[in-house]
């Protein structure tokens, strides 16, 4: 059975998810920008890029709704950098009018790791995801200041500080990470995503 995941295409880098999921064989990737491309996907992605511009044009496409209500209804959905952002039910620091979509019980703090100029590439050798060393590319990046009771932590790195802040989370069928995996090639956060999928569907 191929999976149909719907890659939210409304500003960022949608189109590094759309290649990634598509490198794999039972997968059909396609954008999403109206509540009718929701029909029939088994999961829904959304991008790294601008926060509070997705939230904006997510509204102006009369999407975010559609969204909210599929998550809530237990569509499985991965967010990466301003996905995680997206997810979150609490920012922190938002700009002024922005929203969310919710379904983590998280709050997060945009920008957290800093400016464009800040951005940086780590190995992360524990985490959720696999086995597997995990290469995480962090480009304006939010970080989780807490947790629900039902949220697991996949991933952590640590600050300046020598504090660790979690990069990584996960509740139900809604999974976010701090950072790209879409931009680094790496693998492993997808073919989770597509595990969760799978189980979600079959139960």
């Amino acid at each position: 059975m191929v999976l149909q995941i719907g890659v939210l295409a409304l500003q960022g880098d949608f189109r590094e998810h759309i290649n990634t999921l598509n490198s794999f064989q039972d997968v059909e990737a396609r954008e999403v920008r109206t509540e009718g491309d929701l029909q029939g996907l088994d999961g829904l992605v959304i991008p790294g890029g601008e926060s509070t511009a997705i939230s904006k044009l997510a509204t102006m496409f009369g999407i975010d709704t559609a969204i909210r209500n599929s998550i809530r209804a237990g569509m499985p959905v991965l967010g990466t950098c301003a996905g995680m952002i997206m997810l979150a039910d609490d920012i922190l620091d938002p700009k002024s009018g922005q929203t969310s979509f919710g379904g983590l019980d998280i709050s997060v703090r945009r920008n957290a790791f800093g400016r464009q100029v800040d951005s940086f590439e780590c190995d992360i050798q524990e985490h959720g995801f696999s086995s597997e060393r995990l290469h995480a590319t962090f480009i304006r990046a939010p970080w989780v200041e807490k947790v629900g009771d039902k949220v697991q932590v996949l991933a952590t790195i640590p600050t300046d500080s020598d504090q660790k802040r979690a990069v990584a989370v996960q509740q139900g069928n809604v999974i976010a990470t701090s950072f790209h995996p879409e931009i680094s090639g790496e693998m492993q956060v997808h073919s989770y995503f597509l595990n969760v999928i799978r189980q979600a569907r079959s139960t």
